[in-house]
């Protein structure tokens, strides 16, 4: 009996109701999540996965390819000749070595012998910016002779000679930001690694559709185009050259708009890297990624997070539910209805950029890459990494 004679509702009826009303609010936050997670995917997400195939139309742009490097003497002697080797009427290859410990700048010195457009910019550590990155790049940048550039890193490699000329095909009077996709190499049966594509993947899905929108909050530095007079307009990167990081999104988030930022995705205009071989090494590259976004604009900052937290509480939220058995059924239908559209609008998009294989762990990839996004936010708030001056 939950009432007394007198009709007084007892301790425990009032447990029991107390617990329902918990369930059906939990029930309603579970359809207002997968709403916003059915926005994003369908809305937002599909601008980039369900695009036609871009036309390349070659243009005979000048460009300065521009390479940074500290203590890179191994991927040097790999890459640098493929970029050398790159079939482009007008280019010039500007290589930084960033106060290198190795024989970087002896490597360096050899190709500028070697190859007639290559130029050699040397950086010597000063107290004010000692081992920063950007003032590397911005004494590169102001040796580049052209008047467009195009970013990789030193462990980065163009898979194709044609990788200038379909990044630079995108370029317009107007157009003057151009966003490439930088894959990681993949290693066979490695989980994490899947895990590590699969986030740049998602990245990528992100950050093209976003540009789509015409709304583009970041790029990637190892794939990643701009004219010159763009990064004079906004005096480089002094407005956060003290944070270590963010010579690329940062960047992007600040000088980029809808007006003057396009995307390349054809096949042949990626670069790939090697990706990290440990968990722990990830982790910290993905570290100072998440506490860079702390810095972008303030709708950035709004809709990337409200995007994370709606896909953790669509993991966590239903848990509950079913623990209770509450309308499990809808609970379950909402589920598989979400997995549907997110994995068609995720499969087009790793299909355009050459990702279909970790699709096929989707679901699995997705709740470890979740909790490990999870752990980063939970020891970036403790402790920030070292990447600020």
């Amino acid at each position: 009996m939950f009432e007394n004679p007198i009709g007084i509702p007892t301790f425990a009826h009032i447990q029991k109701r107390g617990k329902l009303d918990m369930l059906i609010t939990l029930f309603y936050i579970f359809i207002v999540i997968v709403a916003v997670q059915l926005f994003y995917y369908t809305v937002v997400f599909s601008k980039f996965s369900f695009a036609k195939n871009q036309k390349i139309t070659a243009k005979r742009i000048p460009i300065s390819v521009i390479v940074c490097a500290k203590n890179e003497e191994e991927n040097v002697v790999k890459f640098i000749p493929l970029l050398a080797e790159q079939n482009y009427p007008d280019f010039e290859i500007i290589l930084i070595d960033d106060a290198s410990s190795d024989t970087t700048l002896d490597l360096f010195e050899e190709f500028e012998k070697q190859y007639s457009n290559v130029k050699v910019v040397k950086v010597v550590n000063n107290e004010a910016f000692w081992g920063n990155k950007k003032f590397a790049l911005t004494l590169g940048i102001k040796a580049a002779t052209k008047d467009y550039l195009l970013f990789t890193d030193a462990d980065c490699y163009p898979t194709s000679k044609d990788w200038i000329t379909l990044m630079s095909s995108q370029f317009t009077l107007h157009k003057t930001f151009v966003l490439g996709y930088g894959a990681y190499e993949k290693v066979k049966g490695s989980f994490l690694n899947k895990i590590i594509r699969f986030d740049a993947l998602l990245n990528a899905t992100q950050y093209f559709s976003w540009a789509k929108i015409g709304r583009p909050y970041m790029g990637v530095g190892r794939n990643l185009a701009y004219k010159k007079d763009e990064f004079f307009k906004v005096n480089g990167f002094i407005d956060h050259m003290k944070i270590r990081s963010g010579d690329d999104d940062l960047f992007v988030n600040q000088a980029s708009k809808g007006s003057n930022t396009t995307c390349c995705y054809a096949a042949d205009s990626f670069t790939y890297c090697e990706p990290k071989t440990t968990y722990s090494e990830w982790k910290t590259l993905k570290q100072r990624h998440v506490a860079t976004a702390t810095f972008y604009k303030p709708f950035d900052r709004i809709q990337l997070s409200l995007f994370f937290i709606s896909q953790i509480l669509f993991f966590i939220v239903p848990i509950v539910l079913l623990a209770f058995q509450f309308q499990w059924i809808i609970v379950l239908s909402l589920i598989g209805f979400r997995y549907l559209f997110t994995w068609i609008v995720l499969g087009f998009s790793a299909g355009k950029l050459k990702e279909k294989d970790v699709m096929y762990w989707y679901p699995i990839i997705e709740i470890a890459f979740l909790f490990t996004q999870l752990n980063i936010f939970v020891s970036n708030s403790f402790s920030k990494p070292v990447h600020w001056k």
